[in-house]
């Protein structure tokens, strides 16, 4: 049974922020300023897993690091928008491009960088130490923290819902 209080059998796209929702709140940062992310295990294998049962995936972001970009392809994400200045203006080219309705995409953000993209976006889900801005406007708060485990939280209850969690291509990376 899900906690998210939405339709879980519409969603048919994921779309995620990086910083504070697939990466903790507090980065290290390399001796050359390169900020250094985090990244949760469980979140990668529900995020490959959902872009190998065919759901479109979104990364929307608003820093860059190669580091960050060939995580998530090496994942089997296709739809990567780095240096996101203006995220609704990516969240609406990610729509275009994947041929989705804006009812159809889980979005998951933690800031007020996302606050547009969470107006917009059929499901607005937050991380449990997302901004105030944020946490009001979401349909589902997950009980976890950005970086432990939000995009995990998230795709395991949809994809239970919609009876493809622990199907044939789960028991493999």
């Amino acid at each position: 049974m899900s906690s998210i209080p939405y339709d879980l059998q519409q969603i048919r796209a994921f779309a995620f922020d990086v910083d504070g929702v697939l990466s903790r709140t507090i980065i290290p940062l390399h001796p050359d300023g390169e900020p250094m992310r985090t990244v949760n295990i469980k979140d990668g294998y529900a995020l490959q897993l959902a872009a190998k049962l065919g759901y479109p995936i979104a990364i929307i972001t608003g820093g860059y690091t190669e580091a960050v970009r060939l995580r998530y392809e090496r994942l089997g994400i296709r739809h990567i928008y780095m240096r996101s200045a203006v995220k609704i203006h990516d969240f609406y080219h990610f729509l275009q491009e994947a041929g989705l309705k804006a009812e159809e995409v889980a979005y998951c953000g933690d800031d007020i960088p996302d606050y547009e993209v969470m107006r917009e976006a059929g499901l607005p889900v937050a991380p449990a130490d997302a901004a105030p801005e944020i946490k009001q406007i979401a349909r589902y708060i997950s009980p976890h923290q950005g970086g432990d485990g939000v995009a995990r939280d998230l795709i395991e209850q949809t994809l239970k819902a919609q009876g493809r969690w622990m199907q044939g291509e789960a028991f493999g990376w």
